[in-house]
């Protein structure tokens, strides 16, 4: 299973940025969970969203009403819709996913916010 994560870049605050994460091996449909995660320089790795197999949505509470996480089921690509971001929103963003027992993760793309 690999997980191919992109769209990062560098934007200003209150920019969009729209990140995908295409999966080869499994389908996204079939996933317990695909989720975005973020670690930013010196700190740990934390959770930012997460899309259930049902459809469910969790998000961290400080991007709740920001960022928006979604699938497209024929693309086997799970997005990861970035509005009005801010410098703390800085990090690199990974795609993670869970089938079955066995989480996989992919590399990570830069998100850098300036303000």
């Amino acid at each position: 299973v690999q997980l191919q994560a992109s769209g990062g870049g560098s934007v200003q605050a209150g920019g969009s940025l729209r990140l995908s994460c295409v999966a080869s091996g499994r389908t996204v449909f079939s996933a317990n969970v695909m989720g975005w995660y973020r670690q930013a320089p010196g700190k740990q790795r934390d959770l930012v969203a997460t899309l259930t197999s049902d459809g469910s949505t969790n998000y961290a509470d400080s991007v709740k009403g920001r960022f928006t996480i979604s699938r497209d089921n024929a693309k086997n690509t799970v997005f990861l819709q970035m509005n009005s971001l801010e410098p703390g929103d800085t990090a690199v963003y990974y795609c993670k996913a869970r089938w079955g027992l066995g989480w996989y993760s992919g590399q990570g793309t830069q998100v850098t916010v300036s303000s």
